[in-house]
Formats: structure tokens, C-alpha cells, sequence
């Protein structure tokens, strides 16, 4: 049998009856909140003159908040396997 080259850990606080679900921002599959990827979207000013020009308070900058299920931030490489912290210091 072939292993995945990736584990799949959840770590959740409560209980898992108790977990509140989310739809999936990509395929709209309905998936727990523990198991999904949080990923901001928005745009950020580039142009200094124009940083400098306006300050953080005088405006807001929209911004959503994707949420991705395992299998979309697979495909999508939101996720990649081995890129975490923790098996870069294994070796």
C-alpha cells in the first residue's frame, strides 16, 4: 500500500458535533471550519506617492475572507505537503 506523502492533522478545541460549518469558496462543498484554509483577498496600493498621500485611517481597503476546503487548496496549491515548519526541522 502506497502512504500519502502529506498527513492531514486537524487540531480542534471542542468537540467535533459542535464544529460550525463553512461553504467552500471555490466549489461550495460544505465543510467544517477546522478543516479550511483561511485566504485573504484583496489589493493593496503599489504606488508610494500614493501611500504616502493617503493614510490607513482615511481609507479602508476591501478585503475578503475565502474560505478553502482540503481538496481546493490542494488543487489550487494553496496547501503544498512538506512545506510546513515542522519537517523542515526534522532534518
Amino acid at each position: 500500500m502506497v502512504r500519502a506523502p502529506y498527513k492531514r492533522v486537524h487540531k480542534h478545541g471542542r468537540g467535533r458535533g459542535t464544529e460550525s460549518m463553512v461553504i467552500c469558496s471555490f466549489c461550495g462543498k460544505k465543510v467544517p471550519k477546522y478543516k479550511t484554509f483561511l485566504k485573504k483577498s484583496g489589493f493593496s496600493i503599489s504606488d508610494p506617492a500614493m501611500k504616502k498621500e493617503i493614510t490607513k485611517n482615511s481609507l479602508m481597503l476591501p478585503s475578503k475572507r475565502l474560505y478553502v476546503c482540503l481538496s481546493c487548496a490542494r488543487h489550487r496549491k494553496i496547501s503544498l505537503p512538506g512545506k510546513s515548519r515542522k519537517s523542515k526541522r526534522k532534518t
